[in-house]
């Protein structure tokens, strides 16, 4: 009798390899990269060149002469960290920040565990958890560069949306008072540029990238999906409870890192439960703690600590709840 041998999780069907998942990805990211060019021009630009060289570099030369195994750098994932942790940079932030996040992200969060499918945490924001702990001043300098491509637009110092808000509320203003001093749209939130890191230019440009992969079927919508529920759901409870001192749920999904981080970080294959239960669970507690540090924190921002420590979570998680038995021998007759 022939038996049905099933190696271990992740299981990838079909024609589908590391490398054209990975390149599925970046391709899901092209529309936010060009939107970035479009509002910030070479400095958007350079970012996501030293972001990508940098992380390809450094992990070709840790496999060239530390662990000397197996190279990995054809299949596109570092390319993808570098290209993420750009993306979650400010604008102006200089070239040699990005270059010391790559080597926090692929040298620490990524090679020290061993490499691609053993790290525990997403690399990418493990290095800007680090730059912005390290670096603070510059992590959260949002000056608008100017941009070659637009001219006339010359270089503006500003804030993100949620900053303003933040500092705004603890000087006793309303969340209308806010918004009229400010003159916030959901518009300009969806389709346009507003304050924050280089991937968080348009929300519109992210749900295009979330389609796509929907589409070629490279992520499961269980995980971004649960964190964009449970977003709404939780911050509109307190909204509802008192909204002239809480932003409505609307705007908390439009504005930071929310739809970045569960479009493109949360649902990284090796930090992300494998069940479909354990996904949800997974991005349930991603969006209760994104509320939670976002209301209560000291950091207007909170969806990176949050996917760090939901991270944590998913070897219990998937202890906790297995996916479904493959392989099982069915007697014949």
């Amino acid at each position: 009798m022939k038996k049905l041998l099933v190696s271990p999780a992740p299981h990838i069907h079909g024609n589908d390899n590391t490398k054209a998942l990975m390149r599925d990805v970046i391709i899901a990211l092209s529309p936010s990269l060009l939107v970035s060019f479009y509002y910030f021009g070479l400095s958007a630009v350079k970012l996501a060149l030293v972001g990508a060289i940098s992380c390809l570099l450094i992990e070709y030369l840790i496999q060239r002469f530390i662990i000397k195994g197996k190279r990995t750098i054809n299949d596109y994932s570092a390319v993808l960290t570098g290209l993420l942790l750009a993306l979650n940079l400010p604008p102006s932030a200089p070239w040699w920040i990005v270059l010391i996040g790559s080597i926090v992200a692929i040298g620490i969060a990524k090679m020290s565990f061993g490499g691609l499918g053993q790290n525990i945490f997403n690399p990418a924001l493990v290095g800007r958890v680090f730059l912005l702990i390290s670096f603070p001043v510059i992590m959260t300098d949002w000056t608008t560069p100017f941009s070659l491509f637009r001219p006339g637009v010359d270089s503006t110092s500003g804030a993100t949306a949620l900053s303003i808000v933040k500092e705004g509320l603890s000087k006793g203003m309303t969340m209308d008072t806010i918004f009229s001093e400010n003159n916030f749209s959901y518009a300009q939130m969806l389709f346009s540029k507003i304050g924050g890191s280089v991937g968080e230019v348009s929300s519109f440009a992210l749900l295009l990238g979330f389609i796509y992969l929907l589409v070629r079927r490279v992520i499961k919508p269980h995980i971004p999906l649960s964190i964009i529920v449970s977003v709404f759901l939780f911050s509109g409870i307190f909204w509802i409870l008192d909204p002239a001192h809480n932003p409505d749920p609307v705007f908390t999904l439009l504005t930071g890192g929310i739809l970045l981080g569960a479009i493109f970080m949360a649902t990284d294959y090796v930090t992300s439960p494998m069940s479909t239960r354990g996904m949800i669970i997974f991005g349930v507690g991603i969006g209760i703690l994104t509320v939670l540090i976002r209301n209560f924190g000291a950091y207007p921002e909170g969806v990176s600590f949050a996917i760090l420590i939901m991270n944590a979570t998913v070897p219990l998680i998937n202890n906790i709840f297995k996916s479904k038995k493959f392989g099982k021998e069915v007697k014949n007759g």
